[in-house]
């Protein structure tokens, strides 16, 4: 993390990480609204093509939130993907599960 970035580092860890559950939880809610909630709709794949464009929609984001992208490392990549398809997972496996109709 670069020192002339404006942000402290325990204010970029929470932007960051409140960015990826947002998102994540968003993603659950329009592959549900997408590609729908039945049973049979829980194979498609689409929903996790859905779940990629949140991952990478995410990064313009940051950098309006004052969170530069270009300090971000592997481990920091990897954790907004993994932070996002877990809240993505979380979520959409409710909406799967209770059968809502969109």
């Amino acid at each position: 993390m670069s020192d002339e970035s404006g942000i402290s580092g325990h204010a970029r860890s929470v932007v960051v990480t409140t960015i990826c559950c947002l998102a994540g939880i968003a993603a659950g809610v329009v592959s549900a609204a997408y590609v729908g909630t039945d049973p049979v709709d829980a194979a498609d794949t689409m929903a996790l093509v859905v779940l990629g464009a949140f991952v990478f929609l995410q990064y313009p984001v940051y950098s309006v939130f004052g969170v530069d992208i270009t300090d971000f490392g592997v481990k920091d990549n990897f954790y907004v993907a993994f932070m996002t398809f877990t809240l993505w997972f979380i979520s959409y496996t409710v909406l799967l599960t209770s059968a809502v109709t969109f």
